[in-house]
């Protein structure tokens, strides 16, 4: 019987799927991803898709396909993930190593590539998408009438690296004042640390802080108020004067990234994904459709929404790529 395997390769976690024509799941895995040199990374992936396989019962050499969402960038000419921001590896050299272990063809994709392709097939999405994921880094993945765009390379709609703050803080990528420098999880961590370090008043600790524990430390309606009026002082407000200026510029940042692929893409719908906003979503996927509204927009605002697909968007999506139509 016919058997097709997915990998999602995230800054944070590996996971691996393996499924039958109609996309019904027969076995996956995870594991965390190696903050270590490409040779590394590699090995994790092909040992998360050999968990995967044994616990389908199905021997890798026997899988049809593998479709692969990565982080980027990327060289899809070459199979590879070149100088990701949030890896400490120069190149990863994904696509030989995985058909070396199995034998057949690999299709690789940004991850966010790979999401607006399982949103395509997998959810009730229309011709002109947006997925966008806010997880360790920010990106976006575009359907433009029903045809999902995948550029040089196949480095499509690298949003997260739109500079939405001029001059502003510095990003994984050696750039400043991109939107994943303030709104990724590592971005938001680092942000709150910079205000830390510079003297903001906070009860959290700085050495420990993380993006779970910025936003465990702030009241929403507090954000929420913040976020519609940066004048108001975090002190004045309930939750931690610190965490509450953080979240409350990532809300108004997110608004403004998305008041920006709605101008360049025109889409009908943006679906929501990543571990940022799926774990947060009263405050990072929410707010946006009101401030949105409020910004004023040039062309007609879209349905935003968590998407439907949960924390198996980008494995969906790369499973999607390789499933028979």
């Amino acid at each position: 019987m016919s058997c097709y395997a997915a990998i999602d390769l995230g800054a944070t976690n590996t996971r691996a799927l393996v499924a039958g024509p109609d996309g019904d799941e027969r076995g996956r895995a995870r594991r965390s991803t190696p903050q270590a040199d490409g040779a590394t990374v590699t090995a994790a992936v092909v040992a998360t898709l050999e968990a995967a396989c044994e616990a389908a019962a199905v021997a890798p050499g026997h899988l049809d396909a593998i479709g692969v969402g990565s982080i980027g960038p990327l060289d899809v000419d070459a199979g590879a993930v070149v100088d990701p921001p949030n890896v400490p590896a120069e190149r990863i050299a994904l696509v030989d190593a995985l058909c070396e272990r199995t034998d057949a063809p690999v299709t690789l994709e940004n991850d966010a590539v790979a999401g607006i392709r399982g949103e395509r097939r997998f959810t009730d999405c229309p011709e002109n998408a947006v997925y966008l994921t806010l997880s360790t880094g920010v990106g976006a993945g575009v359907a433009v009438d029903g045809h999902v765009l995948r550029g040089r390379r196949g480095n499509a709609a690298e949003v997260g690296h739109l500079t939405l703050v001029p001059a502003g803080r510095p990003c994984g990528c050696g750039g400043t004042g991109h939107w994943e420098a303030y709104c990724s999880g590592s971005g938001i961590a680092a942000h709150a640390r910079d205000r830390a370090a510079a003297g903001h008043e906070t009860a959290l600790d700085a050495e420990t802080l993380d993006a779970e524990a910025v936003f465990e430390a702030t009241d929403s309606a507090a954000v929420l108020a913040a976020a519609a009026d940066p004048d108001v002082a975090p002190s004045d407000l309930d939750g931690d004067p610190l965490a509450t200026r953080v979240v409350a510029e990532t809300v108004r940042l997110n608004a403004r990234g998305v008041a920006a692929l709605t101008h360049a893409y025109a889409p009908e719908l943006v679906s929501v994904g990543g571990a940022v906003a799926l774990s947060n979503p009263a405050l990072v996927v929410d707010p946006l459709a009101g401030l949105l509204d409020e910004g004023g927009l040039a062309v007609p605002a879209p349905e935003v929404r968590a998407t439907p697909l949960g924390e198996d968007a980008v494995l969906r999506g790369a499973l999607a790529s390789v499933l028979p139509e």
